[in-house]
């Protein structure tokens, strides 16, 4: 359990660094106005507008860089900072998150999958680290396919979807974003250093998805050893 711990505090720390480079980001180009004056919202609804999509709400919602997109509601929903703001990191955010709108209104396949994928992960996700504990401390050495050995295994697999879904969230995250970044090029919605500032931006964000996968597969594999390892 101590090089656990280790593992966890390791993917602690590296996420840390990079929320915090985040958020530095996220303020340094909040100050980068935008020469068409145009809102976080405002920029959000042209872009759902330039791909035909007029049955999604754009919408405020509280917090900080809590914005997302809603398939169930059909609603982009902004933070209060991105929202009513008129600059190049709200313009960044506000279109990645018409990106995955505009994935929905497609049939991007991995949005697809990936929402078919949340309700099981709901559950997976806070059953398998339990299972797994539970099945070593129930004895999976013992000789024979024992009951702790089976709990064991099922809590692998509960945490092998958890992981599949982290990975499958990372092209998720990355097509949306290289669908805003080219929306905002191609329609000249920004200038060069807008530009530079948007993409900068969503690149950081998306680190943080990486991080996230990363820790999961590690933590993943960690347990696996564990499992199988005691086995033999």
């Amino acid at each position: 359990m101590f090089g656990y711990y280790i593992l966890i505090a390791g993917i602690a720390l590296v996420s840390w660094l990079v929320s915090n480079r985040l958020q530095s980001k996220f303020d340094y180009y909040s100050k980068v106005h935008l020469r068409n004056g145009m809102s976080g919202a405002e920029i959000a609804e042209q872009m759902l507008h330039d791909h035909g999509i007029y049955d999604v709400k754009v919408i405020s919602t509280p917090g900080r860089l809590t914005d997302h997109y809603n398939p169930v509601d059909k609603t982009v929903n902004l933070s209060e900072a991105v929202y009513n703001q008129r600059n190049a990191a709200a313009a960044a955010v506000a279109a990645h998150e018409c990106g995955h709108a505009v994935q929905h209104a497609t049939a991007y396949s991995w949005l697809t999958m990936r929402s078919q994928m949340v309700p099981i992960v709901n559950v997976s996700s806070s059953l398998s680290q339990w299972l797994i504990v539970g099945g070593l401390i129930l004895g999976i050495a013992s000789k024979g396919l024992s009951i702790g050995y089976i709990v064991a295994i099922v809590g692998l697999i509960l945490m092998g979807i958890a992981t599949a879904f982290s990975l499958i969230t990372l092209p998720v995250e990355y097509d949306a974003s290289n669908r805003a970044l080219a929306w905002l090029k191609n329609k000249n919605m920004v200038s060069q250093q807008e530009y530079a500032g948007a993409e900068d931006s969503l690149k950081w964000a998306a680190r943080t998805y990486l991080v996230a996968a990363i820790g999961a597969v590690a933590s993943m594999l960690y347990w696996a050893l564990q499992v199988f390892g005691r086995r033999e």
